[in-house]
């Protein structure tokens, strides 16, 4: 993939990860063990959220652009699962 593509897809994926983890909530009316999984799909979200703009700003952007898709991913899981509430935005998230 040229540099060029790269970068561009670098600055979608951030653009829209950043976008969600504004965006997504916890749903209501989970139980203490399902708020505990959920809470755990959005610290991950947030971690690797956090490391792709550490490797994004050390050039490494292939490895920022799979940890952007990673973090995307499990934002998308817990909404899929029935755990975080996307707020009816099916262009940020798959809902189910």
């Amino acid at each position: 993939m040229p540099d060029k593509e790269l970068l561009e897809r670098v600055a979608r994926y951030r653009s829209l990860t950043e976008t969600a983890l504004k965006k997504i909530r916890l749903k209501e009316g989970l139980t203490a063990k399902e708020k505990a999984t959920a809470g755990d799909f959005l610290a991950m979200a947030r971690d690797y959220a956090r490391d792709a703009g550490y490797f994004d700003g050390k050039g490494e952007h292939l490895t920022a652009l799979a940890a952007y898709s990673y973090a995307h991913a499990w934002l998308d899981a817990g909404v899929r699962a029935g755990w975080l509430d996307a707020q009816g935005d099916d262009r940020l998230f798959t809902l189910p």
